[in-house]
């Protein structure tokens, strides 16, 4: 389990007569982060950048996506990287957009301006609790089917889909934390004749 923006958030700061507009929202594949990014670019075709940073996943298993976006090298993406890398957050996507305002902040100022606004934007943030889950398939003889539903409702499960034919098929989705106990029980119940398919 790990924290993830709970809504999307935008933080605007002026330095030296140039717009910083801080776009945060969740992001849980690269896809999503890409399809935010450019959202932000449709969204402010006129501005002069629109710098980015994103992570997804949390910990060992994580995406990282940057772009200076016409910046000076290294003054804008890398930079607003480090604010949200250093963020105990996941699944996040980060976009800058700059309005130039017609004065030069130089390399110093760039750099600071963009880390600020990264960091508005995430002091901004709600954040809520992401559990991992897992779906599973499982196929099991009819006299089990109503005691398999109450072991999948007490670890957590949904059932997504049922099919019945020759025996009851159930499509589950469950916290990756209740996989090895729901499998267990089902084991007993079914005295080791029926385990849970992983479908992920």
């Amino acid at each position: 389990m790990y924290r993830v923006p709970a809504g999307p958030v935008r933080v605007e700061l002026e330095v030296n007569r140039s717009r910083f507009i801080g776009s945060l929202d969740m992001a849980d594949s690269v896809e999503a982060a890409r399809a935010f990014i450019q959202a932000r670019r449709d969204e402010m075709p006129d501005a002069t950048h629109h710098v980015y940073a994103f992570k997804v996943g949390y910990g060992a298993s994580v995406t990282e996506g940057l772009s200076d976006d016409g910046e000076p090298t290294g003054t804008a993406g890398p930079p607003t990287m480090a604010v949200v890398r250093g963020a105990d957050v996941g699944d996040v996507a980060l976009v800058i957009t700059r309005y130039f305002g017609g004065i030069k902040l130089g390399t110093g100022g760039l750099v600071r301006a963009y880390g600020d606004t990264a960091r508005a934007a995430l002091a901004a943030m709600r954040t809520r609790d992401k559990i991992p889950l897992r779906r599973l398939g499982l196929a099991l003889p009819y006299p089990l089917y109503e005691r398999a539903k109450l072991i999948a409702a007490a670890h957590q499960a949904v059932i997504d889909d049922e099919e019945f034919g020759a025996d009851v098929s159930l499509y589950l989705t469950l916290p990756l934390s209740e996989v090895d106990a729901f499998t267990a029980a089902i084991r007993d119940l079914s005295a080791g004749r029926v385990a849970p398919v992983d479908l992920d």
